[in-house]
C-alpha cells in the first residue's frame, strides 16, 4: 500500500469549493486521499477526486477549549485507525483540533495551511491583537512537531507568527487555491456605467459597509457607478450581516444585494471590476482570482492577500481598509477612464496565469508532499 495523506478540514463545503485541486495532486503523486470533516451537500464532488471522505461532526464557529478538545480525541481516533503519513489541515480550527490530534496520533508530518485569520485578523483592538499572539504562541509552540510545514498565501502571514517566508525548511508558499483559467476565462466588458461587483460572505471584515458608502459617495460626486453583492451572511460568523441590512442597502439607488451565487463567472461577464474591501484576516481571496482571471479590474484593500495578487496602478487599484473617502475616489476614477478599467483587466488575467492556476498550485503542494515523504518522520 502507497503512503496515505488525511486531509482535515471543517466543512464539506469549503474543501469542494478551494482545494480540490491538492486531493488531485495528491492523487497524481499515487496517494491515498481522505478528507476528514462535517458531512453536508459535497461528499460525492469531493469523491470525485478518488478521495475517501470521513465524517467528523464538529462545530466551525467554537473554539471552546472543551469542545475543541472533544473533537481533537475524536479526530485522533479516525488518524490511528486511517494511519496516514501526512496530516493536512486547512484553516485556523482545523489547525488547532488537527495539530492536536495529530500530536495524540504520534504523526509526526504535518501541515497547517493558515488560509487567513478572518474576523481575528480583521480585529484592529487588544482582543484581536491578544488572539493572535495566542496561536502564534500555540503554533509554534505545543502544536509544532519536527516535521511541520507551515503552507501560506501570502507572505505576511508567515511573519505574524515569527517565520522567515524564504525559509523552505518550514514555509511553503502557494498561489491560494487556484483558479481554473479556462472556466474562468475573458469576456468582452459590458457597456457602462462602471459596474462593480462583490463576490464573497455578507460580513463586517469583507468591508460591504465600506463599499456601500463608497459607491453612494462616489454616486453623489457625479460618477455613474452601480453596486452589485452577491452572497449570503454566514450565521457561524460573528459579524455577519444581518439580511434586514443586506435588502435594506439594496433598496438605495445603485446598490442592489442578489444572494448567493452558483457561477461567479457569469457575474464578471456582467460587471466591469472586481472589488473586497476587506478588512484583513485573508489569505489570498478566491473571487479576487476569480475575477482578475475573467479579466476584471481589482480593487481591494491593502491588506495581506489582497496585495500579494494587485500591485497598484497595474492590475487595479489597493486603497487604505475601512476607507470609503478613498474606496469612491478610486472607483469614480475608473468610470472615468474605460480604457484604464480594460488595461488593467488584461493585466489581471496575465497575473493569475502566472502562478495562480490550479495547475501551478497542483504543482507546488506535490512538490511540499515529495519533499515530506523523503525525509525520515
Amino acid at each position: 500500500m502507497g503512503a496515505r495523506l488525511a486531509f482535515v478540514v471543517t466543512e464539506d463545503w469549503f474543501y469542494a469549493s478551494h482545494f480540490l485541486p491538492m486531493a488531485r495532486a495528491a492523487r497524481e503523486m499515487g496517494l491515498e486521499v481522505d478528507v476528514v470533516t462535517r458531512v453536508r451537500d459535497h461528499a460525492a464532488l469531493i469523491e470525485e477526486t478518488g478521495a475517501t471522505v470521513v465524517p467528523l461532526e464538529a462545530e466551525r464557529r467554537s473554539l471552546n477549549p472543551l469542545a475543541a478538545g472533544d473533537a481533537a480525541g475524536r479526530l485522533a481516533a479516525i488518524l490511528k485507525a486511517r494511519r496516514p503519513d501526512i496530516v493536512h489541515c486547512i484553516a485556523l480550527r482545523s489547525i488547532l483540533v488537527g495539530g492536536a490530534a495529530a500530536a495524540m496520533a504520534r504523526i509526526d508530518r504535518r501541515v497547517y495551511a493558515l488560509t487567513g485569520l478572518g474576523y481575528l485578523g480583521a480585529r484592529p483592538d487588544l482582543v484581536g491583537r491578544g488572539a493572535r499572539l495566542a496561536i502564534r504562541s500555540l503554533l509554534r509552540g505545543p502544536l509544532q512537531s519536527a516535521g511541520t510545514r507551515f503552507l501560506f498565501e501570502n507572505e505576511d502571514d508567515p511573519r505574524l507568527l515569527g517565520l522567515d517566508p524564504a525559509n523552505r525548511r518550514r514555509v511553503w508558499l502557494v498561489g491560494g487555491a487556484g483558479i481554473d483559467p479556462g472556466h474562468f476565462a475573458p469576456a468582452p466588458l459590458p457597456p457602462p456605467p462602471l459596474r462593480v461587483a462583490i463576490v464573497a460572505r455578507m460580513l463586517w471584515s469583507k468591508g460591504i459597509d465600506t463599499a456601500v458608502e463608497a459607491v453612494r459617495r462616489a454616486r453623489a460626486g457625479g460618477a455613474e457607478v452601480e453596486l452589485s453583492l452577491y452572497g449570503s451572511p454566514d450565521p457561524s460568523n460573528p459579524r455577519a450581516l444581518s439580511r434586514e441590512q443586506l435588502e435594506s442597502w439594496s433598496r438605495e439607488p445603485g446598490i442592489a444585494w442578489h444572494g448567493p451565487t452558483r457561477d461567479a463567472a457569469a457575474v464578471w461577464r456582467a460587471h466591469h471590476v472586481c472589488c473586497l474591501p476587506s478588512r484583513g484576516g485573508e489569505g489570498l481571496p478566491r473571487t479576487l482570482l476569480e475575477g482578475a482571471a475573467c479579466g476584471r479590474a481589482v480593487v481591494t484593500t491593502d491588506v495581506p492577500g489582497c496585495r500579494r495578487l494587485v500591485r497598484d496602478g497595474r492590475e487595479g487599484r489597493l486603497v487604505p481598509p475601512d476607507d470609503p473617502a478613498a474606496l469612491a475616489a478610486a472607483l469614480a476614477g475608473l468610470a472615468a477612464d474605460p480604457g484604464l478599467v480594460a488595461r488593467m483587466g488584461e493585466a489581471a488575467r496575465a497575473r493569475v496565469l502566472d502562478g495562480f492556476t490550479e495547475r501551478a498550485v497542483m504543482e507546488q503542494v506535490k512538490a511540499l508532499y515529495r519533499d515530506m515523504l523523503d525525509k525520515a518522520p
